[in-house]
């Protein structure tokens, strides 16, 4: 009778059949279910011309197009190292044709020695997710070559340097680059404002964190950025709920993050070089500092709402949803 009466009032006061309860809030933990974004809500953010430039757009869609910009630009980001398009290879400001498994062992051996590093990290320009992401290390490289040969010659990868995650946060999971992922607004006011962050986490040996790939997302209490007491999967993973890392058995309630203060204004940065006005930054924190990965200008809204708690408690969403509202009238 519960889940009745909330169907009907959600389909009431959003105007629309609410799908996206049973997928988000189908728990006896979301008592307020009214402060969650609708379907049409999210499409609306997602596809106003208001909130995002084609200019920007196109930028964020291309892992590669992204990362040379940042190279011109001050946005700390992981250094891009070479990358290749097809057969082409390009690295040091040279291009060169690999044929076949040896020529691009001995490529990637050369550039090893030459940087004195021990491994890249391949992404394909605009694949979303973590889809196709591996490592490719000097202690494997041929053992590797040999499995992904034909894919990488036969697609299209951005290739950085290996992120060197934070030991605090290595305690959790070290096997993945744990990410947080942060949406920053642009008010009316021209004011940049940290709608949300929450951290991802990858389990198992995957070297990927995102939730779409089988992680686990856990939110972020802003002000102190500390994590809040528990986690969740996404439903088609199960969609259940963890307190602590199902590999280390790391409690998550209170964490610390290293530099998240520092993440915070490294976006605020990044978006006064990029102004769109809704923008979903990963953000990986190093032993170092912080380095933003990539920029989404659609980012998981449905999956930040989760982790925050009700995106429209925050009085900036509720405005937008106003807003955009007003301009359809």
């Amino acid at each position: 009778m519960k889940i009745i009466k909330e169907l009907l009032i959600l389909t009431i006061k959003k105007r629309e059949i609410p799908y996206y309860y049973f997928k988000f809030l189908y728990s006896k933990d979301v008592k307020n279910y009214l402060d969650y974004l609708s379907t049409k809500e999210v499409v609306a953010i997602g596809s106003s011309s208001m909130l995002h430039k084609p200019e920007y757009k196109s930028l964020f869609d291309n892992k590669l197009f992204f990362a040379l910009f940042c190279e011109k630009s001050s946005i700390r980001t992981p250094k891009l190292i070479s990358y290749n398009l097809g057969s082409s290879f390009y690295f040091n400001n040279k291009n060169e044709k690999i044929c076949s498994k040896k020529e691009l062992v001995l490529f990637f051996e050369k550039m090893f020695t030459l940087l004195n590093i021990e491994g890249l990290f391949f992404r394909p320009p605009s694949d979303y997710g973590g889809k196709g992401c591996f490592k490719l290390t000097r202690k494997t490289l041929v053992v590797e070559i040999n499995k992904r040969y034909e894919s990488i010659v036969n697609g299209c990868f951005v290739h950085t340097e290996i992120i060197n995650q934070h030991t605090e946060i290595n305690k959790i999971h070290s096997k993945s680059v744990n990410t947080i992922r942060m949406i920053s607004f642009i008010t009316p006011e021209d004011e940049i404002e940290i709608i949300c962050a929450f951290m991802r986490f990858g389990v198992g040996n995957s070297p990927v964190d995102n939730a779409s790939s089988g992680g686990f997302c856990v939110g972020i209490n802003l002000n102190e950025g500390t994590l809040k007491p528990s986690g969740f999967f996404m439903l088609e993973y199960g969609g259940g709920k963890v307190q602590e890392h199902p590999d280390s058995g790391f409690k998550l309630d209170g964490f610390k993050i290293p530099y998240f203060k520092e993440a915070c204004e490294e976006v605020i940065k990044a978006v006064k070089i990029i102004p769109n006005r809704f923008i979903g930054w990963d953000v990986a924190i190093t032993q170092n500092g912080t380095t933003i990965v990539e920029a989404n200008w659609d980012p998981h809204i449905f999956l930040s709402g989760y982790a925050y708690g009700g995106l429209l408690k925050n009085k900036h969403i509720r405005n937008l949803v106003k807003e955009l509202k007003t301009k359809e009238k």
